[in-house]
Order: C-alpha cells, then structure tokens, then sequence
C-alpha cells in the first residue's frame, strides 16, 4: 500500500502549513471583496431612487397618510387634503403630549380641516407601527388608494413595509424633500450620507424580514384612533 502524503492538501488545506491552497486562498478574498461591491453598488442604486427635489404633484387617492419624524412633512399633508387630493388625512405615530388642538393652532389657516378630516395615530413608534396603523385605518375606511406623505429618504422603506400589509391598495409617493437635501448632494455632507446610510441598511433589514413573512390577511379588527375628528 502507497503511504500517504503528509504534503498532500486534504480539502484545500495545504498539510505542510495547515494553509489554504492558492486557489481558496484567492476565494477566500474574492468574496468578501465582491460583497462589499454588491452592498456598495445597492446603496447607489437606492440613493437614486430617493427624490433630490419636489415635483408638481397632481394626484388624487381616497386618503392621504403621513408619516411623522419632519416638521414640513404634516404641514406637506394638510396642504394635500385641503387641495382635495385625499378625502381624510391621518397622522400616524404622534407623540402623547400633542392633539388636535395643537396641530391645528399650529396650522391656522387649515384649522378647519383638523375639525372634519384629520385623524391622529398614537401608538405607531416606528415605521413598522406606521404600517400596521395605516393598514387599520385603510380597512376601516374602505380606501382603495393612499398617498403616503414622509421624508425622501424614508420613503422606500415606508412604501415597503405599508405596501407588505396593504398588498391590494395602491399607494402613491409624495417625498418630502429637506432643504439641505436640495441645497447639496448627499455625497459633499458627512451628516446626509450617515443618514443615508442608515436607511440604506434598514431598507435591506426590512427587505429581507418582509422576504421571509406571510402578508396579513384580508380581515383585521377595525381601526379605533384614539382622536378621530
């Protein structure tokens, strides 16, 4: 019987130095290699999807839902209920210190669409909640079309995770874009490309989650908000 090799490679491991042979040795770094060109060329694409600036909107769905977290971003919504583009308007994830009173003096020269089409969303705290309230809040209306109202960067994220829980509704994007952001791109500001960043990362954690999840089923208890008007 011919003795066996101690030089020979026994699964890509050179016996001599317990190394990995060339060929491994080069996979070994191509993959990590190419899966840092994949993420980096993911966040490029995501970032040219997300609006530098504000278009002509002319639009008309059967609610309008805002997202909070941007001070324009409900002043944005209001103005689109008051030009008809929606029937109602909820606010979802407000804080527990703020009600309608509040928002409405705030807004004074809409005040009175806070009195007949606003309702307000106090348990979402994070974009997932926002998704489940706005789910509730469709079903219970019978909406069949939304504009979804929140920042540029938030908006794939936001349009992923309500889309999953209203897979038959038809949602309709009205970015809200910072000054800074039209001021500059994302790339000259350290702060811009943190939060795009963040975003990018959060999009692909919520992608995948939602990759692995049943969407709900038709049915769900009726939305009760806690301030409907």
């Amino acid at each position: 019987m011919e003795a066996a090799n101690p030089h020979s490679s026994v699964n890509g491991i050179d016996g001599r130095r317990g190394r990995l042979t060339p060929r491994l040795a080069k996979i070994a770094v191509a993959v990590p290699l190419l899966a840092v060109a994949a993420m980096v060329a993911g966040f490029l694409c995501f970032t040219s999807t997300i609006a530098s600036k504000e278009t002509q909107f002319d639009a008309t769905a059967d609610g309008i839902v805002v997202l909070t977290g941007g001070a324009s971003r409900i002043d944005d919504a209001v103005e689109l209920l008051a030009s008809g583009r929606g029937q109602r308007l909820l606010i979802t994830g407000v804080a527990p210190t703020t009600n309608i009173a509040d928002l409405a003096h705030r807004l004074r020269e809409r005040e009175h669409w806070f009195g007949c089409c606003v309702d307000l969303d106090y348990s979402a705290v994070n974009t997932i909640g926002n998704a489940v309230e706005t789910r509730r809040w469709v079903l219970d209306r019978g909406f069949r079309s939304i504009v979804v109202v929140t920042s540029s960067y938030h908006m794939p994220r936001a349009m992923l995770e309500i889309g999953h829980r209203l897979p038959g509704v038809t949602l309709i994007p009205f970015p809200v874009v910072t000054e800074q952001r039209r001021a500059e791109p994302w790339w000259t500001s350290a702060a811009s490309a943190k939060v795009l960043v963040s975003e990018y990362l959060k999009y692909i954690v919520a992608a995948a989650r939602i990759g692995f999840d049943q969407p709900p089923g038709p049915t769900e208890t009726a939305y009760r908000s806690r301030a409907r008007i």
